[in-house]
This record gives C-alpha cells, sequence and structure tokens, in this order.
C-alpha cells in the first residue's frame, strides 16, 4: 500500500472543500469552486495555490557554483545573490530529466523541481556531485505558497514588512510576513504578477489565515492543480512529464533560451550541440482545435494528406480564449504558424485545428521588467 503524503495545508484544503486527488504522491486540491472560477480569479484578480508538494533542495558548500552550472543549462555564475533562474537539468543524450528553478541566495543555492521528480532529481544530483558540496531535501520542513493574480502585491504588501516593489521579475528577498520569515520571488506558473513564499512548514497555519485575512476585500481564493494547469497551458509554460520529458530536448520545446552552450561545459552541453547543428526534426507547437472539443496527449497529429506529422503534449480549455487549445511535437517543416492541422484520437475521432502564435493568452498583468 502506498503512503499518500500531506502537505502542510492539507486541513484547509478539506476546510474550504478542496476536491482532493492523488498527485505524485500527494493529496492535492484539484479544485474548490471549480476550475473555471478559480481560473478566472487568477486572471482579474487573485489566487492562492498550495504549490507545497514541489521538491525544494539546498545545495551548499564551496563548490556548490560550480556544481549547479555543471548540472543546469542556464548560465548559473551570472545569478546575483536573490536572483532567481528558469532552467533545465539535462541527461547526457540532451533529453530532460527535470526543468526547475534556481535562486541564488548567497551563501547557498535552493532548487525548486517538480513534485514527481524530486527523488530522481536528488539521485541525480548525487550521482555527479564532487569536491565541497552538500545536497540537503527540504521539501518536507519547508512550505511553499504561491499568490498570483493582479492584486497579489496588495494583498501580501499588508502582511509584509518589505517593499515588494523592489523586488523584480524573478528577484526574491527575504521579509517578514505576519511575524514569519520568507523567502519571497516575484516568480509564478500562470503569466500573472504574483509571488511564491518558502517558509518553515511549522507557520503554514499562521501565513495561509494571513494571506487569506488580507485579501478578502481583493477576492482572493484558494486554487487548485486544475486552474494551475489551465493557466500555465494558457501561457505555454511547459509541463514535465507532458510536454517536457527524458525524450526531449530543451531545443526542441522552445526552450533555447535557457541553454547557454556558450557558457561553458554543462550536462547535456554536446548532445545539444549537435542538435543545434544538425537542425532541429521536430517542434513543440501551440494550436487551436476548431470546435468545441478538447484533444488529449497521445493523440496523433496529421497533415491535410493524413501524413502522421506529429503527438499531442497537452490540450485544454481555454477559459480565457473560450476554446480548445493544446501543444505538440509536430516535424519542423510543419511547424509554422497558420498551418492546418488533424488530429487524430485513439478511438480513430478526427478534429481540425491550425498552429498559432504563444503564448495563446498574451493580457497577463505580469511584470517582466
Amino acid at each position: 500500500m502506498n503512503f499518500i503524503m500531506k502537505t502542510p495545508f492539507y486541513e484547509f484544503h478539506c476546510q474550504k472543500q478542496g476536491r482532493m486527488i492523488n498527485f505524485f504522491g500527494f493529496e492535492m486540491p484539484l479544485y474548490y469552486q471549480g476550475i473555471i472560477p478559480e481560473h478566472q480569479a487568477v486572471r482579474t484578480a487573485c489566487g492562492l495555490f498550495d504549490v507545497s508538494h514541489m521538491g525544494r533542495i539546498e545545495i551548499k558548500g564551496k563548490d556548490a557554483l560550480k556544481f549547479v552550472d555543471l548540472l543546469t543549462t542556464n548560465a548559473v555564475k551570472n545569478l546575483k545573490p536573490f536572483q532567481a533562474q528558469y532552467s533545465v537539468l539535462c541527461y547526457e543524450d540532451g533529453g530532460i530529466v527535470d526543468d526547475l528553478l534556481v535562486y541564488n541566495l548567497e551563501s547557498n543555492f535552493l532548487l525548486v523541481v517538480n513534485a514527481g521528480n524530486r527523488e530522481k532529481d536528488i539521485n541525480w544530483l548525487k550521482e555527479h556531485t564532487f569536491g565541497d558540496v552538500e545536497i540537503i531535501d527540504r521539501t518536507f520542513e519547508m512550505a511553499q505558497l504561491a499568490l498570483q493574480g493582479p492584486f497579489a502585491e496588495r494583498i501580501l504588501q499588508k502582511v509584509a514588512d518589505y517593499p515588494l516593489c523592489e523586488i523584480k521579475f524573478y528577484w526574491a528577498a527575504l521579509a517578514i510576513v505576519s511575524g514569519v520569515e520568507c523567502l519571497i520571488s516575484r516568480t509564478g506558473y500562470t503569466g500573472e504578477d504574483g509571488f511564491e513564499l518558502y517558509f518553515p512548514a511549522t507557520y503554514a497555519k499562521r501565513i495561509w489565515e494571513a494571506l487569506f485575512a488580507a485579501g478578502e476585500e481583493f477576492g482572493l481564493i484558494p486554487c487548485g492543480l486544475g486552474a494551475r494547469n489551465t493557466l500555465r497551458l494558457e501561457m505555454r509554460y511547459c509541463l514535465y512529464g507532458n510536454d517536457i520529458t527524458a525524450e526531449t530536448d530543451p531545443l526542441s520545446a522552445g526552450l533555447g533560451f535557457v541553454v547557454k552552450l556558450d557558457k561553458g561545459d554543462f550536462i547535456g552541453r554536446s548532445a545539444l550541440l549537435k542538435i543545434k547543428e544538425a537542425g532541429l526534426k521536430r517542434r513543440l507547437v501551440g494550436f487551436e482545435v476548431n470546435g468545441e472539443r478538447v484533444v488529449r496527449e497521445h493523440f496523433k497529429i496529421l497533415d491535410e494528406e493524413r501524413k502522421e506529422i506529429g503527438f499531442v503534449t497537452s490540450g485544454s480549455f481555454s477559459p480565457s480564449l473560450k476554446k480548445p487549445i493544446g501543444l505538440g511535437y509536430v516535424a519542423v517543416e510543419n511547424s509554422e504558424i497558420g498551418t492546418p492541422l488533424l488530429f487524430l484520437s485513439p478511438r480513430g475521432e478526427e478534429f481540425k485545428g491550425t498552429i498559432v502564435k504563444t503564448p495563446f493568452y498574451k493580457l497577463g498583468s505580469l511584470k517582466r521588467e
């Protein structure tokens, strides 16, 4: 019998009548009021997500910087203290171990990884350790919340002692929130302005209640994994296990902006150089589907001559656009915007669609400056 883990906020999910599901071994809320109202709240007001199921790994020691730079594709050496960075861990063949956030916390690094990959990632890191490097799993002693939406700064500022306007996109700061020291970063997975908060799990109740008290006048509501997925899909943010896997590489997935081939050696660099020099064979594209039916992962993608050219990796109804959208890999010669596509379900059902420019949703409150 598998042990089901609970985050420090489990009792609050139950109090708010969250629809709970098993998500990579954690009992997590899929939704409370519903996916669409929660999605719309984040786009227009604010939502609070429990993301404590994510893995949090501390890297410290004299060689921590060299170690993290060798294991990740982005240029960690360029990070200033309390700056964050989106990056990728790659296998030697260029396949993706995981995507992650890297925080330079001055005396150490914090890696935030996907829940389903935490143990695999830790083992991968340990297999490649060298010199003075210590790897510490902080997942269960830390809690993590994501406050997302146009009112996020106004809500959080009511209970934080730090001027949040000074925290720029992908930067972080230490601040006192309702009497608790938190690491606050201007990051998220929604396309809206927002913050992620990291703090000792023992203070979960205090922070949760403080945020909802501060957010009541702004319409703050709890949000589940369902809305987190539709929000990220509208922004074309990749989901590990769907859009990126060990069988895909970051260049074909459109993540070339976090692959710094000129930074020096890193695991997977040689393979990625060969992929780049040979030219991509497939590309992850965004598409809209005609009609109202959603296409799902593993649907085949055909061209107009009914030749198979790829497969769907993510699909959902877009609450913002009010139409079905998705992501999928297609042969590079079929990847131009405006290309018509045919989707074939495992049952033989057919649906038509078109490759479109991404992100699908372009009106978010996200502050990138």
